[in-house]
This record gives C-alpha cells, sequence and structure tokens, in this order.
C-alpha cells in the first residue's frame, strides 16, 4: 500500500491545489459540525423554556435569552423583546428583521463548500488531462517496452490518481455540505413556528393590557 506522500506524488501538480481543498474541508466540516451540534443539542429546550416563562414573566424571559445568547433564536427573540411597548405589528418585523441578520451566519461557508465540489473535480479532470499528456510524450512506438514504459505507466498513474483524489475531495464535500443545508432548512422551518408562537403570545398580551387600560380610564 502507498504512502499518502507517495500518492500525492503520483498525482501530479494538481495534488497541491486538491490538499489545500481537502485540508480547507475538514477545518470548515469540523467548526460546522460543532456549531451545528451546539444548536441541536440546547436551542429547542431553551426556546421553550422562554416561551413557557414569557407567558408568566416577560422579564425572567429575557433573563433566561441573555444567558443564552450564542443561540441564534435566543438572538432573534432578545432582539425583538427588547422593545418596549412594542406593538405587534413591531415585534414581527424585529422578528424578521433579526431573523434576516442571522441567515449569513446559519449559511456560513456554503460558498466555499460549494466552490471545492465543482474545482475538485475539474482539478482532477486537468491531472488526468496532464498524466496523459506525459504518457502519450513519453510515448515511443519504435521502443515499446524498453525504457520509455517508465514513462508512460507514470503518467497514467498521475491521470487515475488525480481523478480518484479529485472526485474523493468532491463527494466528501458534499455529502457534509448538504447535512449542513438540511440543518440550515430545518432551522428556518424551527425560527418561523417558534417565532410565530411568540408573536401570538406577545398579541395576546399586548390585547389584555389595552383591555386593562381601556377599564382603567372608563372607570375614572
Amino acid at each position: 500500500m502507498q504512502k499518502l506522500g507517495e500518492i500525492l506524488i503520483s498525482a501530479g501538480i494538481v495534488a497541491i491545489p486538491l490538499l489545500a481543498f481537502s485540508i480547507v474541508s475538514i477545518a470548515l466540516i469540523i467548526e460546522r459540525t460543532i456549531f451545528w451540534y451546539r444548536i441541536n443539542q440546547r436551542q429547542e429546550k431553551v426556546v421553550k423554556e422562554v416561551l413557557a416563562m414569557y407567558r408568566q414573566d416577560p422579564s425572567l424571559a429575557l433573563e433566561k435569552l441573555e444567558r443564552h445568547v450564542d443561540l441564534p433564536m435566543a438572538r432573534i427573540f432578545l432582539e425583538a423583546l427588547s422593545l418596549e411597548d412594542a406593538e405587534p405589528e413591531e415585534l414581527a418585523l424585529a422578528i424578521d428583521g433579526a431573523t434576516q441578520a442571522e441567515v449569513p451566519i446559519l449559511k456560513r461557508f456554503n460558498n466555499v463548500f460549494d466552490t471545492i465540489v465543482t474545482l475538485s473535480p475539474l482539478l482532477g479532470l486537468l491531472g488526468t488531462v496532464l498524466g496523459l499528456i506525459r504518457s502519450f510524450a513519453s510515448l515511443n512506438l519504435g521502443d515499446i517496452g524498453g525504457g520509455n514504459a517508465t514513462g508512460v505507466t507514470s503518467g497514467i498513474s498521475e491521470a487515475l490518481v488525480s481523478t480518484a483524489f479529485g472526485l474523493i475531495v468532491a463527494v466528501t464535500t458534499l455529502f457534509f455540505a448538504n447535512t449542513f443545508r438540511g440543518f440550515y432548512l430545518r432551522q428556518l422551518a424551527m425560527i418561523q413556528e417558534h417565532s410565530a408562537e411568540l408573536e401570538l403570545l406577545h398579541r395576546r398580551r399586548y390585547k389584555n393590557k389595552l383591555e386593562i387600560s381601556y377599564a382603567t380610564t372608563r372607570d375614572r
């Protein structure tokens, strides 16, 4: 079995950018995995607790959100609930604005993943072409089986290894990129669901507050 260094040498010049792509891809995959694991483990529970607290005492909900400000949905709710005496329409606008601000964080590195997935097979194909050119350049019809056979086989090896290397980088990156994209879509659906619930609770509280204020004014 060839060592990794020998495989990289066999891939030719395209091994350099492909190796760089693989390192970048691994680093970003680790970062996104930690990011989504932290969110998926804590956020649902925190949001449900915040909504339950908001029914009883909004100040307790705010304190809870401030302790979990590292979570996207907590930042969205905190941005909206920080508005004093906000009307339901104002709260909805605040939630929409805060949600849009979180989208780049949730989609972070998606363009980098797409670039790696697109370019890696093309670099592998380039390595294939370069390897075949090297093979044909070394081929001498009058000396088949002679000293030029080494150049032919090394060229073919470069062509095959570079193709395989490019496909491995692209397929691996694509798998994780699609996984993270699924987490992002699920997160958007969750934000919409819980934001609608918060708006409904706020609308009811605001309506009750107006009724109490009206009753107090009328009694006077």
